[in-house]
């Protein structure tokens, strides 16, 4: 049995497994421009961020009905059960289905059908938290949490996420003044590829509750103390920070030193039908690569719920907390 974790960095697109994508793509009647799952696997090497947003955009056009949005949540939540996984707050990017023609209702109504059993089915609670895309405008954005406001008793927050480098949290506060108003809990992706400076911004302007990566922050120890002393969490991706080229290798990754600075650190998976590994994989592969013991994997795991949007339901943070610290290593 693995251990118990809470997953707070995950968006469902990027779990597209190349046999689901070939799958829905002859529902649906889309030609992709692979051979077979075997061509498809061989795109799946990335240069950066932007060479994997490229692909993932790409494989985006087979998810057109209710269905395949039900069909592609499922397959995440029995993997991540497997995997340990008893929480997830998952991400979902609206604004790259509706500029294709599928409508926001069509998204929300098919992940909820998933979403809204997953405890019954696959053990596991949930959140949805729909994410603005940064390098789309500011106008879209604001159109977007419009358009949601119908599905708001689905929606628990709000996310920023996509190409970061060139456009600034500060881009975006006048959507997250408004998601604050709707009572949205409020995250961002900074400091992946952008700079300290974005999630100093992250958390000035935009007022978030998480930074989602916020890798770069040992760069600039006063932020470092600022999250610290704030008990910020942050939701790391290592697989793939190392897929993305933002570390070296694994072994390179700051984990453990952020750890032994007092940051509030999450392992999760992103993307991980792109970056090799789920939720599970992350945890195997820090404890392998960083030489992480059983207690720095227990603090890993009780961090995640701590930091989950659980307070409409303590008692249930509470039984996954007990879980984590009942839990033996084998």
């Amino acid at each position: 049995m693995p251990l118990p974790k809470a997953e707070l960095h995950l968006h469902i697109e990027g779990t597209l497994e190349p046999e689901l994508a070939f799958e829905l793509a002859a529902r649906n009647g889309v030609r992709l421009p692979y051979g077979d799952t075997g061509e498809l696997g061989k795109a799946y090497e990335f240069e950066d961020l932007q060479s994997f947003l490229n692909l993932y955009y790409e494989l985006m056009a087979v998810l057109r009905t209710e269905q395949d949005f039900t069909d592609l949540a499922n397959a995440y939540l029995a993997r991540a059960a497997a995997q340990g996984v008893r929480h997830a707050e998952i991400f979902f990017d609206p604004q790259a289905h509706t500029k294709r023609g599928v409508g926001l209702g069509t998204v929300v109504e098919g992940l909820w059908r998933a979403l809204g059993s997953s405890e019954a089915n696959h053990g596991i609670s949930t959140r949805l938290i729909m994410c603005f895309l940064r390098d789309d405008s500011a106008e879209s954005a604001m159109e977007t949490l419009r358009a949601a406001e119908p599905y708001l008793d689905r929606i628990t927050g709000v996310g920023l996420d996509s190409a970061e480098v060139g456009h600034p949290p500060v881009k975006f506060r006048e959507v997250y003044e408004e998601a604050a108003r709707l009572g949205l809990r409020r995250v961002a992706h900074a400091g992946e590829e952008g700079p300290p400076a974005y999630i100093t911004e992250a958390l000035d302007v935009l007022g978030v509750e998480r930074v989602d990566h916020g890798l770069r922050c040992m760069e600039d120890p006063a932020l470092v103390e600022r999250l610290v002393r704030e008990r910020m969490p942050l939701t790391l991706c290592p697989l793939s920070n190392v897929r993305l080229r933002t570390v070296d290798t694994l072994a390179d990754h700051p984990l453990p030193a952020m750890l032994d600075a007092g940051l509030m650190c999450t392992v999760n998976s992103d993307d991980p039908a792109y970056f090799g590994g789920y939720a599970g994989d992350n945890f195997d592969a820090v404890r392998s690569a960083l030489g992480l013991d059983r207690e720095r994997l227990r603090e890993l795991a009780r961090n995640s719920f701590l930091a989950s949007f659980l307070e409409d339901d303590e008692e249930l943070r509470a039984r996954y907390l007990a879980e984590v610290e009942g839990y033996e290593f084998r």
